[in-house]
């Protein structure tokens, strides 16, 4: 199948899989006597696997690191789930750095409710690189 077809059925930008071609992910596909990439069926299938690997917070460098382990055999299975593993405690330090600026904004916003007379803007002095604002007005 040409590029725009397979791009389509995926759901990619067509430049996607050039970028995929040029990386290794995806094999440089034959090409028709007019000179356009003819895709095999089984190319879907590889990037159905990337895909879903992006959507799961793997970087490019480990879905091609698990499309190799993916035609393995147990020891390749031990090996993704060290990725895996990996990938979940990545994810966890993210959520718990997203989880204290979600903290310090919501405590930030909260001052906003003070009366005028009694607070400074807290969330532009947390924000401000150097002295605080309140020491340059």
């Amino acid at each position: 199948m040409r590029t725009s077809e397979l791009a389509g059925r995926v759901g990619v930008n067509p430049e996607t899989l050039r970028y995929y071609e040029r990386r290794g992910l995806l094999d440089e596909p034959p090409r028709t006597p007019g000179g356009y990439r003819d895709y095999p069926d089984a190319t879907v299938r590889v990037l159905r696997f990337v895909k879903r690997a992006q959507e799961l917070g793997f970087a490019l460098d480990e879905v091609e690191e698990l499309l190799h382990l993916d035609a393995g055999g147990p020891d390749s299975c031990d090996a993704a789930r060290t990725l895996a593993v990996a990938r979940k405690a990545d994810l966890a330090a993210r959520i718990a750095d997203l989880q204290r600026m979600h903290d310090s904004l919501a405590a930030l916003v909260g001052s906003c409710d003070l009366p005028r007379a009694d607070r400074t803007c807290a969330l532009l002095d947390a924000i401000e690189p150097g002295p605080t604002r309140e020491a340059t007005r």
